[in-house]
């Protein structure tokens, strides 16, 4: 019952109350603070087993930026996503230059722990220059129409 209530909360990203309401229609009395302290001692063991299980990340990047203006404030919305199509990582930012590109860039080998073997971008400038800073042994192809998996889905 404890692992069914922490699945529930990591798989479909459920709030504790709507752990609760799924439990009590199958007949389990459980209150939301319960839930809340087994995933706090369950959830770490129980999402890095997730996260291992997951497919993994294709080796060709697709990134790009939009402008997104929210309450007349520019912000840049930075993303990739591989070549199936998977979104890897965001961000949003005030700026895109090449310090901006170097923050985005370390975020996503962070997070991913391995470098890909194709950047595909836009003819944005700040994504060369990051990549030579950061990235010397991946290819980068900057096109037009290379980088639409990304442009479309956005």
């Amino acid at each position: 019952m404890i692992a069914h209530a922490v699945w529930l909360y990591h798989v479909f990203s459920l709030s504790l109350r709507d752990v609760e309401a799924i439990l009590a229609a199958r007949g389990i009395e459980v209150t939301y603070e319960s839930i809340r302290a087994w995933n706090d001692r369950f959830g770490p063991v129980y999402a890095k087993r997730l996260k291992r299980r997951r497919a993994k990340p294709g080796d060709k990047w697709h990134l790009d930026e939009v402008l997104v203006r929210s309450k007349g404030v520019i912000h840049y919305f930075w993303r990739t996503v591989d070549q199936e199509g998977n979104t890897l990582d965001v961000l949003l930012q005030a700026r895109r230059n090449k310090k901006a590109a170097l923050r985005f860039f370390r975020k996503l080998l962070k997070g991913l722990q391995y470098v890909p073997r194709v950047m595909v971008t836009d003819k944005c400038p700040s994504y060369g220059a990051a990549r030579k800073e950061l990235l010397r042994s991946v290819e980068h192809r900057q096109s037009r129409y290379l980088n639409n998996r990304v442009e479309m889905s956005h």
